[in-house]
């Protein structure tokens, strides 16, 4: 199939109402700027909303260009909690890169209908009845590329999709992304403090796509967190990867986060070993994997200590369960030898178990 580079896209969708909505895409060359702009008038939070919807659609794509910026726009705004146009927009996007060609004839209008809990799999959810009867009832008539069977062929010319792969004649890329995830204190520890957790997607990317250790940051992706968190976290992952000895730029990379307002650097030793367990390189315990740590030297495996050794051990204690698996920075059991044997035992009786660890790659 030939791809035909354009430098301007839309997708139309439906809204439960009946209005029309239409989601715009343009590039440009990025020039230092984000790779994805999302510009809705007076709906800050709906336009991050897109943004994270783009660039975690993109994660399973086999060749990802980041050169240009795409900048998308909506013509309205949606009801509070409709997420139809989830799949318009990740369409426009696609369109304006050149990733597909919209099966729309010139001249008819490509509607979309679909959402999904996760696009970094490429999957596509939906209501073909809902949708049906919203396209129906729609005055321009065009192509619906929704969520559904794979292959079944509406009325009208319209496509239902499982999976972004079907656009292209593809698997379902799901297929080949790993994904591991690891829980750490939110904040300080103590009584009002909770676990959450983060989840690491790794994508392979073929030889002739992989990338040089000055690009391995560009192929981490994790929507939602603020630019100064975002570098950090980029930093963290490919300083990791570094003490692993083989290549880098091997893998596309998206980082979702239950629970994206936390405190400090202490969640970076969770990421870690959530991506080692993503890429092959750890043991998946038999519960969950609770981490606390962070580290001045990544590139060298170092594991450092963090603040909040007392509330964070109290925390991780209560909530333990039988099966998990707690990593924590050796620093704290030199800190206090007697303390840390206590914790110990008490997550043995909860049948879970500690590992005090100064470097990764050793446990």
């Amino acid at each position: 199939m030939s791809i035909v580079i354009i430098d301007g896209a839309e997708c139309r969708c439906l809204l439960l109402d009946g209005r029309v909505l239409t989601v715009r895409a343009t590039r440009r060359p990025r020039a230092g700027r984000a790779d994805v702009k999302c510009a809705i008038a007076g709906a800050p939070a709906l336009a991050e909303r897109m943004q994270e919807v783009v660039r975690l659609a993109r994660h399973t794509e086999l060749r990802l260009d980041s050169r240009d910026q795409v900048v998308l726009s909506m013509d309205g705004q949606p009801a509070f909690g409709e997420r139809d146009w989830e799949l318009a927009a990740v369409l426009a996007d696609r369109l304006v890169r050149g990733v597909v060609n919209s099966p729309a004839p010139k001249g008819v209008s490509l509607f979309a209908q679909g959402w999904s809990d996760a696009w970094h799999l490429g999957r596509v959810d939906g209501s073909p009845a809902l949708t049906l009867s919203r396209f129906k009832a729609a005055e321009d008539k065009g192509y619906a590329i929704i969520g559904g069977d794979d292959g079944v062929t509406m009325a009208g010319g319209g496509l239902l999709i499982a999976h972004l792969g079907a656009l292209t004649g593809h698997a379902d890329p799901a297929a080949a992304v790993s994904s591991a995830r690891a829980w750490f204190p939110l904040h300080s520890g103590g009584i009002n403090d909770s676990l959450g957790w983060l989840e690491v997607s790794v994508f392979p990317l073929p030889a002739g796509e992989q990338r040089g250790d000055d690009e391995e940051e560009d192929a981490i992706a994790a929507p939602g967190l603020d630019p100064a968190a975002l570098l950090s976290l980029r930093q963290a992952l490919a300083g990791a990867r570094h003490f692993d000895g083989v290549a880098p730029g091997r893998w596309r990379t998206a980082v979702r986060f239950g629970q994206p307002r936390f405190q400090g650097a202490s969640y970076e030793l969770a990421l870690v070993m959530a991506d080692r367990l993503a890429r092959g390189r750890e043991w998946v315990p038999r519960g969950r994997l609770i981490a606390s740590g962070c580290s001045s030297a990544w590139h060298a495996g170092q594991v450092d200590g963090v603040e909040g050794r007392e509330p964070k051990t109290a925390l991780i204690l209560a909530l333990a369960g039988t099966g998990d698996r707690v990593l924590l920075p050796k620093a704290w059991l030199e800190q206090d030898a007697a303390a840390g044997a206590v914790f110990a035992a008490g997550l043995k009786a909860r049948g879970a178990s500690v590992a005090w660890v100064e470097r990764i790659g050793l446990l």
